[in-house]
């Protein structure tokens, strides 16, 4: 039940960039090098670190086109993606069977892998993992669970001292494809909550007393730091600032029952599991991946675009970019993604990707 939201004061929040990248290098003539040609990427806060990466780094060898980048939430990413508002919609998210049945020229193309903790701020209890399972998550967030110390996360984590403190839920209440994500790891793991509240990019939280709402990655960051006893989900591109705000970082069970935090070996474990059964329009959750050494909450981060460009220098110059982008000697690279704690794309995704970017015209 993904559902997109729509544009939201989060932007005004995280920022925007406005870069400088080639359009001589993407056309190749000396008329079109004369020409500014402006693109604009929206959405995903947890994408939003890497494309501002990204975009200097392309605009050294690519001047001519401006790209302006914005950290909306994936909702709007989607959306704008499909109105045509901006040219690429950054989301954590893919688009639902009825959203491509409403808009097929769409394109789900996924340009790196990601993953997302689940954090707290218990005084005192911050240096150490504490382990949390999905149906412990969720009966946090549908007010089932009310304190640190209630049983259920007790037997989880024998002798620790768990204070007696009630438990304040962080989400995040703009369109989001962290909310996708961490929510399909509450609805694949527990069937009460995927029958109630669901999962999407948006969902109707249960009403739980002293609950909060942020918005994007770097509200959750700023939320959870002020609020003690608190407990949140943010996507691993804001892992610096979670170590900065002195937050605590879950092992979270998987679908073989073992704690795992999420690292390159247990990203890349989970994201192998699922490499094949990635359909050619690479829509597909890697949520709660089978395996024992897979960490459960990984996605695809994709980029959302029309097929259907407003001329074919547009199309063009997103071809150009996009395949950079999934190249692992470009943005695909190390010196990038290690940055941001992603993994690169499989070859065979990334080939995938490269026969959807194709399809722009």
């Amino acid at each position: 039940m993904l559902k997109n939201s729509s544009r939201n004061p989060v932007k005004a929040a995280i920022g925007g960039t406005v870069l400088a990248l080639t359009l001589a290098g993407v056309m190749g003539s000396p008329t079109a090098s004369a020409r500014t040609l402006n693109i604009t990427e929206t959405g995903s806060t947890l994408l939003y670190p890497l494309f501002n990466l990204w975009v200097p780094a392309y605009t050294h060898s690519h001047p001519g086109v401006r790209i302006n980048t914005q950290g909306t939430g994936s909702g709007t990413g989607i959306s704008e993606a499909v109105s045509g508002v901006a040219q690429i919609g950054a989301s954590d998210a893919y688009m639902s069977n009825m959203q491509m049945k409403q808009n097929p020229t769409i394109l789900n193309i996924p340009l790196a892998i990601s993953a997302q903790t689940v954090n707290y701020n218990i005084p005192g209890l911050n240096g150490i993992h504490l382990k949390l399972s999905g149906p412990v998550l969720a009966g946090i967030y549908d007010g089932h669970i009310r304190y640190w110390n209630a049983p259920a996360i007790a037997q989880l984590n024998p002798g620790v001292r768990l204070p007696h403190h009630l438990i304040t839920p962080i989400h995040r209440t703009d369109g989001s494809g962290d909310t996708f994500i961490f929510s399909q790891y509450l609805s694949f793991s527990t069937p009460y909550w995927n029958s109630h509240a669901g999962y999407g990019t948006t969902i109707s939280w249960p009403a739980v007393p002293g609950g909060l709402g942020a918005l994007g990655n770097p509200g959750m960051v700023q939320a959870s730091a002020q609020t003690p006893y608190s407990i949140a989900y943010i996507g691993v591109s804001f892992t610096k600032e979670v170590k900065r705000a002195h937050l605590g970082t879950a092992m979270l069970k998987n679908r073989a029952g073992r704690f795992l935090l999420p690292t390159k070996k247990t990203v890349t474990a989970a994201a192998a599991q699922l490499v094949k059964k990635t359909p050619v329009d690479e829509r597909i959750s890697l949520v709660f991946a089978p395996g024992a050494g897979s960490y459960p909450i990984i996605n695809y981060e994709y980029a959302i675009v029309n097929d259907h460009q407003a001329n074919g220098d547009m199309a063009q110059a997103l071809r150009t970019f996009l395949s950079w982008a999934v190249d692992t000697h470009e943005g695909n690279a190390r010196r990038f993604l290690r940055q941001v704690r992603f993994i690169a794309l499989p070859a065979r995704i990334s080939a995938l990707s490269r026969k959807q970017i194709a399809k722009i015209h």
